[in-house]
């Protein structure tokens, strides 16, 4: 149902348990982290096909990877910073390197485990693992896109990072959205500006995108699910027709969704770009929604920095 929130660990941690259904291949590892995940009913429905190892992320990895040249499907999720800085070079070398079949997962993204603060936010995992070539990168921004993005990650050949935020969200999209790895949801046309958003704070973006229709602003919305690879079609299309674009997520601003589509435009299709995301200082801890607040990702925040971005010809 359309704006029916949901916890997006749950809703991930069925999605896997339905697709483990029909597949066999598919097998589930944890660094004490599946109950977090919401794969806690996993090894009851699969116990042959879970496999816990404790706190050794960069084990967990390596593991994965060696079960992948047997032809499993190994599945891991655990916190975000944990699965993408701590064990970057085994990700980079062993998944990456290797070009194995291995689906990584980071939960509670962004700024979503928001009290425990700067060393359990992720919010430079996109930009890490953007880097290592062959690696497609999952942001969905939804609990159905959520659902297929976990269907398209198994069902694609080659490493995966996805990521998920931890408070309930809510639902954007009917359950027949056509959801394609590396094609944005265009989810409404505009000749004023083109906003993407991505992830946790797509639903931000959406409301931004009803505020500025109010004011008068026509708005391009757009959900980049997928950033790598990015959707050249709809991002240069944007560029041509528009010339102006404003990116939102919950990340870094250097490195992450916003750099990755300045640097796409910069060689394609020159357009002015605004950022909207965490400058070059280290996050603070506090109440998630404050925490959004105190860095612009609020729907009337996107708005007015949109509207000013518009002003300045």
């Amino acid at each position: 149902m359309i704006n029916e929130l949901k916890d997006p660990r749950k809703t991930f941690g069925e999605a896997v348990i339905e697709a483990a259904g029909s597949n066999p291949d598919l097998v589930v590892l944890s660094a004490d982290s599946s109950s977090g995940s919401g794969l806690g009913d996993f090894p009851k429905k699969f116990p042959e096909r879970h496999f816990e190892f404790g706190i050794m992320e960069q084990g967990v990895i390596g593991f994965a990877s060696g079960l992948a040249t047997t032809g499993k499907i190994p599945v891991f999720a655990a916190i975000a910073p944990f699965v993408t800085a701590r064990p970057y070079e085994m990700f980079r070398n062993d998944l990456g390197y290797m070009k194995q079949n291995v689906k990584v997962v980071g939960r509670c993204a962004g700024l979503t485990y928001d009290q425990l603060g700067f060393t359990h936010h992720s919010l430079d995992d996109v930009a890490i693992i953007r880097t290592i070539p062959g690696v497609t990168i999952l942001s969905p921004g939804d609990p159905v896109t959520i659902k297929k993005a976990v269907y398209a990650m198994i069902e694609h050949a080659g490493p995966c990072y996805m990521k998920i935020g931890s408070p309930k969200m809510p639902v954007l999209y009917e359950d027949n959205v056509n959801f394609r790895l590396g094609k944005a949801i265009v989810i409404s046309e505009g000749r004023d500006v083109a906003l993407i958003g991505t992830g946790t704070v797509l639903s931000k973006a959406v409301a931004a995108a009803k505020l500025l229709e109010e004011a008068g602003v026509s708005v391009r919305l757009i959900d980049m699910h997928t950033i790598k690879p990015l959707d050249r079609d709809v991002i240069l299309s944007a560029s041509r027709e528009i010339g102006k674009i404003v990116t939102v997520e919950e990340n870094f601003i250097a490195g992450c969704m916003g750099s990755a589509i300045a640097e796409l435009c910069s060689q394609e299709s020159p357009a002015k770009i605004k950022m909207i995301g965490i400058g070059d200082f280290y996050s603070g801890n506090g109440p998630y929604e404050e925490l959004l607040g105190k860095y612009g990702l609020q729907p009337e925040q996107i708005k007015e920095t949109v509207i000013k971005f518009l002003g300045n010809k």
